[in-house]
Formats: C-alpha cells, structure tokens, sequence
C-alpha cells in the first residue's frame, strides 16, 4: 500500500514575511500585489483571514476590516531562498520528493512502517518534519498523509493548520461528505455535468455505476469512481516534462503614454522569454502580445509561424508589427504588457564553440551570455545586456534595479535548483537513502 505525504506551507507569502521580521509574529499579516505593493491581497496569514481578509481582495478593503493589520510589500526573492530552504529539510526524509509549487510537495514514504515507522508512529515522524521547518526555516507547514497524491493532497487542506492521516481502509469513510469541487482537475463543466447526475458528493460518486462514469468521462470517469470508493491506489513518480507554454505578465512601473518607450520594454521582456527558450532547447511556434490601458481595458493581437522560431531577429520583428498594429487607434497610457509564447517544441541541437548553424551559434551565445550574467552581474550593473534593454534603462530609471518576479517556478526548475540538474533528478538517490538511514537511527535513539 502507497503511503503518501503532501506538504504545504501555511499562507506562505505572509509566514515568509514573519520569518523575515519577528515583530510581526502574532499580528494580522498580509501581502500586497500590484506596482506599489498596495494593490490585491496575494497572501493572508491566519490571524488576518480571521478578520475576514481573503487572498484577491484589495488592499485598502483590508485596511478597512482590519485597521490594525500589516501590509507588507512582496520580498520575491527572499521567498525562493526560503523555499529553498524548506525543500532542503524535506529532502532528508525520503529519497523521492516531488515538488509541485514554491511551498508544496509531496514525499514518498511508502516504506517507512518496515524502515523507520517500527520505533515511532507516522505522527511522531510528520511531527517531527514539520517541527525542523518551524524551527530552521520558521515558517508552518500542514501536511496529509494517504495512499495517493490527490488524497493527500485533500487531507492537508482539511488539516489546516496541522497533520492528518487518513488510514488504509479509511478513505471512503473520509471521502464521503466531501464536495467534487476539492478535487483537483475538476472544472466547472465536470462540476456541472456530476452535479446532473445527482454527485455533488464523493459519497454520491461512489453509489454510481462505474459504466456510467466511464461513458460519460471516459478513463478519468473509472479513476473518480475508484477514487471516491478508496480504492485509488498510485504511487509517486517524479516525472521532468518540457514546459508548453513561457510568458512574461508585467505592469509597468507608472502609466507609460509613450508607446516608443513601451515597445522599447516589450521587445526587452521578448528577448528575456526567448533567451530562457534557448536555454531549456526549446522553440516557439506561436506568440502573443496584450496591452492593458490605464483604465484596465485591454487589446491584444497574435501569430502563428510557419516553422518554430528561436531568432530574436524573427520574432521581435513580427512583435513590433503586431504592437504597431493594436496602438495605431489608441491614444491611452499603457499600465501592463503581457507576452506569451507557446505551442512549444524541441530545439533539437547541441551547441559547439562555434556552431554549425543558426540554433548551435545562437545557443553557444546565449550559454555564453547565461554563464557572463551568472558571474559578474550586479542588480544594478548587468555584465550582458541586449539593445532593447540598455534602451529601456536609459529611457527610465526605475528600470535599472528591476523588480523580482513573482517565483511561481515550474517544477522543472524546483528541480533544478534542488538536485541540480533536470535531466536525472534521482541521480543521487543512494545519497538521499543513506540521510534517510541516519534519520530512522537518530529516531530509534530518540525514542
């Protein structure tokens, strides 16, 4: 039987930012979105969501319902390093972790009642994990554990805040009252479709005849029958998949009624996305370019290639014909530029020091530029920077010190960062098992 462990951290912008400042610990928290930090709620922490501000809400509808709450601005890369951090500890305790988000993941501790579980419990164990990341990384953590990701997935958020296990032989007992809606992988159209076969429940979708749930959804119809019946039994694989989409969402630091200048940052933003498809050996087929206006309407335009393209040359011209095209009418300040490029495929080459061809040179001189950045760059003096990008800090100065994005990384690049590289994230397993072994003595000997 699969024992699964999902993990998640609790509000986790907000825990991050009461790690990063102790005065803070025991107050109303929340973060804000937005140019000036004062936009949308992106994060509450508990004490706040107890006032009633929820994540989406505005900032100063917050400040309203809870006067006496903290706003705090996002500290992006001070989240990475703390998730960094949280996934480090998990790492020791089972030789596969997956992580699926900046703040969760899943463990594999299938093994443990015949490893480690003989001189403890899973209580003490999880108990235990969760306890290190309070202390070393001083955020909270929740977790569920169960016989699949999807399971435990569910038990984490009914824990909140704290650890459930839902026992084998127990999960239908667990399922029964719970709404569809929990599951991940639900739309509102399979939502809509169940709710007309009368299963609002999964205790509703486990009285079903399993042929009708597999006439009606197919293969995913028999998995939601087995898994509203307890009988859903996966294991854990990590599993590396090339991205299908890249995008770039960015508001500008004021309303720019220049539209020179704002072409000047979207072929800068273009570069950046492309520059990152060349590194992960990937090409784009199709693109996407959406201008919002100061008053949040919106215009937008694409372009399909006939071949998969990589060459800034070839893209930043067909981006600037499509921004001339949209801004010819329009005489608003532009607030946001969004770009995205997907339809995705293999940029099948292998760079040499001189390359042979158009992908192997552009790839050796975008390693070359990568590795130059990596090394000698500062936040305020890049090594490297394109034409469009040295245009753009000259045209205003609150590009010179650029923002951080928000980290809501691919897993692939968790994984990255973790095991350093993507390409065998198990290479050291035999490492992660001989940790593990030292875990389950020191255990022993505590208890």
């Amino acid at each position: 039987m699969n024992r699964i462990l999902h993990v998640d951290g609790d509000s986790f912008f907000a825990s991050c930012e009461i790690a990063l400042d102790e005065k803070l610990r025991g107050r109303p928290v929340w973060v804000g979105g937005g140019r000036r930090g004062d936009g949308i709620v992106i994060a509450a922490n508990r004490v706040a969501k107890g006032f009633g501000v929820q994540t989406g809400m505005a900032c100063f509808e917050a400040q309203r319902l809870c006067p006496r709450g903290v706003l705090c601005r996002p500290h992006y890369d001070e989240y990475r390093r703390i998730s960094a951090d949280m996934f480090h500890v998990l790492e020791e305790y089972s030789p596969t972790l997956v992580p699926i988000s900046i703040d969760e993941g899943f463990l594999d501790l299938t093994t443990m009642d015949s490893v480690v579980w003989r001189h403890t419990s899973p209580e003490k164990y999880v108990g235990e994990i969760r306890d290190r990341i309070a202390r070393e990384v001083k955020i909270p953590v929740s977790a569920g554990l169960a016989n699949s990701s999807r399971l435990a997935k569910l038990a984490t958020d009914a824990a909140k805040p704290g650890f459930i296990e839902i026992k084998p032989g127990g999960e239908k007992e667990f399922l029964k009252d719970r709404s569809v809606r929990e599951l991940s992988g639900i739309g509102k159209n399979r939502q809509r479709s169940l709710a007309a076969l009368g299963a609002l429940t999964f205790g509703h979708v486990a009285k079903l005849p399993s042929t009708l749930l597999k006439q009606k959804f197919g293969i995913w119809g028999q998995q939601l029958w087995l898994f509203a019946n307890g009988l859903w039994n996966e294991p854990l694989l990590l599993t590396v998949k090339d991205r299908t989409t890249i995008s770039s969402n960015t508001t500008l630091p004021y309303d720019e009624p220049d539209y020179p200048a704002a072409l000047t940052f979207a072929l800068s933003e273009a570069a950046r996305l492309v520059g990152q498809l060349r590194r992960e050996q990937l090409q784009a087929r199709e693109m996407s370019l959406t201008i919002r206006f100061d008053d949040f309407s919106e215009t937008g335009g694409g372009h399909r290639f006939r071949e998969p393209q990589f060459l800034n040359s070839v893209i930043n011209a067909r981006l600037e014909d499509i921004f001339r095209g949209l801004m010819g009418s329009q005489f608003k300040p532009v607030r946001q530029i969004r770009i995205a490029f997907w339809n995705l495929e293999r940029l099948d080459t292998q760079p040499t020091l001189w390359g042979r061809t158009h992908a192997e040179r552009w790839g050796a001189l975008d390693g070359a530029a990568h590795e130059l950045n990596a090394q000698f760059s500062r936040p305020e003096k890049p090594a490297l920077m394109t034409g469009a990008q040295l245009a753009l800090r000259q045209l205003d100065d609150a590009h010179k010190n650029p923002k951080a994005k928000c980290p809501f990384a691919p897993q692939r690049e968790i994984v990255k960062k973790l095991w350093g590289t993507d390409a065998d994230p198990l290479a050291h397993k035999g490492d992660m098992e001989k940790q593990l072994a030292k875990v389950s003595r020191q255990l022993q000997f505590n208890h």
